[in-house]
């Protein structure tokens, strides 16, 4: 038997083999992934779900004309496999490599770039209207996953395209996951969908039925029209799509090259918006992602003989929050823990079985859960929402107009930020302290190391007024051992070494970054001292203007970019002190941020040991 995934070449080459084949091409592409993600990492269990269904989208569609809209786009391995990039997924998301995401520089067969969850139909609907503004003719698809459907922005998308009835076809992926399996009245809702699919057979009978009616009035086809939707509500109450104006397709088997092609080949040629509901098993093919997809979801290198990861974690950050907020709730009786769609991601497992009351899983709605927050807040709650700080992005007016106008004290547990690695562009944490810092009555911090982090949220519980603790992805892995600091008190820093004429301000994870640049330099004879700055906001003032007193050069060293960040904070600051002191902010620059291993992307932005100390010389 031929190796047809060797022998691909073109993307219309699927149209011209035989199902047998096509069916072939599946089994081979599930391989080729599994083998290459063991290897690199990546997102596994989404595209293994969607093999069948992407060689139907380009049995159907001409992509050199017509435009696929992925939603997330962390399923579009195939996609990638299929439009030339076969022969690059030896460097899948590594740093040169190619994307674990659409890229537009990639491929132009990547027409729009994501990321983040809910927004292809959205981008979709403005391509569909683009074209028919400018009189083009083509087809444009969004795949969308169930778990994103959550999002408002798509609930948003469907009310304007079913409005409008602009010509659009949606694909919703439905494998009853996102990262987490769904929760949610959307998540139920689908289900019904699921064990209905006779609602489609039945609609096909009646309109069949209808039309072998001869010579039938007008008034007579719509009270039967009326009947024939009275009877469909009856068999799937509520037919959320069709009241929206969209013509509803399924459910069908996603993974029936056959069926798929059929229902996708019959949207094609009607002219208004279709949905078209495909269930997929998210994991499929590979016995151990069908077993555990959310492990697989997005899942470092594996042995693919047994599923376990090369590389076992240590202690994380994330773990080490989720094991103090269940150590902390055992008394405290008002704290709840909210996430949106990222319970084990965020360290929440162990809260949510332990505490399941007290526990709320969203879905993907970062916006409704921060002013759920702060309603539970306004009634004496004290809510926690864990959040990636990726994610935290799209809550941006929530945090401000529902929490901060009103001071009320939700803690947000900030995961992921600063560098993330290989997710790239769209996952990198470098925004969260530009756009929180200037928020009245947010205080924000981030602790030195894990231990550092458990005594941080205790001292927030304590607190009255709104508090973001931000931390980075996995543990302490840069060698300097540091003690944590017991005890807090509202901006104020701690000094860990008070020697030299330079201050070497540092936030977070970038404080062991200070500790070693400091031994660096000690070898060339120059002394400086190391601050852990654990508030962001409010800074330490006092200490600012004794170091200004003191005539101490100050160099800021943070995991973020540097507009907006600590260092401008701190620039600011000591600029109204008309002091002769030089301020030296380092930090991420004012560009995106590409995928690669943490201590690459470090190096190339000079916030290594050596690319530190290097910019310090430069002012001595």
């Amino acid at each position: 038997m031929s190796n047809l995934l060797d022998n691909y070449k073109d993307i219309n080459d699927i149209k011209s083999m035989s199902l047998d084949e096509q069916k072939q091409l599946a089994d081979e592409i599930r391989s080729f992934l599994i083998d290459k993600v063991s290897r690199t990492g990546g997102h596994l269990a989404s595209n293994l779900g969607v093999v069948e269904l992407t060689l139907s989208l380009f049995n159907v569609f001409d992509l050199n004309k017509d435009k696929l809209i992925w939603d997330v786009g962390h399923q579009a391995y195939i996609h990638k496999i299929l439009t030339g990039r076969k022969d690059k997924f030896e460097g899948l998301r590594q740093f040169g490599g190619i994307s674990g995401f659409p890229k537009r520089c990639e491929s132009d067969y990547d027409f729009f770039e994501t990321g983040h969850s809910s927004t292809s139909i959205s981008a979709a609907l403005g391509m569909a209207r683009a074209r028919d503004l400018k009189n083009e003719n083509y087809d444009v698809v969004a795949v969308i996953g169930d778990g994103a459907l959550t999002g408002g922005m798509a609930l948003e998308a469907l009310n304007d395209v079913g409005y409008r009835k602009t010509k659009l076809i949606i694909i919703l992926n439905d494998n009853q996951m996102s990262i987490g399996k769904n929760v949610g009245g959307v998540s139920s809702y689908l289900s019904k969908l699921r064990v209905d699919p006779k609602y489609n057979r039945l609609k096909e009978e009646i309109e069949y039925a209808l039309k072998k009616i001869p010579n039938i009035g007008k008034g007579v086809a719509k009270y039967l029209e009326r009947i024939k939707n009275g009877i469909k509500q009856m068999v799937v109450p509520g037919m959320f799509f069709e009241d929206m104006g969209l013509k509803y397709l399924g459910p069908i088997d996603g993974h029936n090259i056959k069926e798929v092609t059929e229902v996708l080949s019959k949207a094609k040629n009607i002219d208004e918006p279709v949905i078209i509901h495909v269930i997929t098993r998210k994991g499929k093919g590979y016995e151990f992602a069908e077993k555990n997809p959310g492990k697989f979801h997005g899942i470092g290198p594996f042995y693919c003989n047994s599923g376990e990861l090369c590389v076992t974690s240590s202690d994380t950050y994330s773990k080490a929050f989720g094991d103090e907020l269940v150590s902390i709730s055992e008394n405290k009786k008002n704290v709840v823990a909210i996430t949106a769609a990222m319970r084990d991601g965020t360290g929440l497992k162990n809260f949510s079985q332990k505490y399941p009351d007290r526990f709320f899983d969203v879905g993907i709605a970062e916006q409704h859960a921060v002013t759920l927050a702060a309603g539970m807040s306004r009634e004496g709650l004290k809510p926690v929402f864990a959040v990636y700080s990726t994610f935290l992005q799209r809550a941006y007016d929530q945090i401000l107009h529902d929490i901060c106008i009103q001071k009320l004290p939700v803690i947000f547990a900030i995961d992921r930020a600063g560098i993330v690695g290989d997710d790239g562009e769209t996952h990198q944490g470098v925004f969260d302290l530009s756009y929180l810092t200037h928020m009245p009555n947010m205080t924000v911090m981030s602790p030195k190391c894990i231990p550092e982090l458990k005594t941080m949220l205790r001292w927030s519980m304590e607190q009255d007024y709104p508090i973001a603790i931000r931390y980075p992805r996995g543990g302490d892995n840069l060698g300097a051992s540091l003690e944590p600091l017991k005890n807090f008190k509202l901006g104020t820093w701690e000094t860990l070494y008070n020697k030299g004429q330079i201050a070497l301000v540092a936030q977070g994870k970038m404080v062991q970054h200070a500790v070693l640049v400091k031994e660096r330099l000690e070898k060339e004879g120059i002394s400086v001292r190391v601050i852990n700055a654990c508030f962001i906001k409010p800074l330490d003032k006092r200490l600012l203007e004794d170091l200004v007193e003191e005539g101490v050069n100050i160099v800021t060293i943070e995991d973020n970019v540097i507009r907006g960040g600590l260092g401008s904070y701190v620039l600011e600051f000591v600029n109204t002190l008309n002091s002769k002191v030089k301020v030296l902010n380092l930090g991420f620059r004012d560009e995106f941020i590409p995928h690669g291993k943490p201590d690459i992307l470090y190096k190339l932005h000079g916030l290594d040991t050596e690319g530190i100390v290097k910019s310090i010389l430069k002012i001595v």
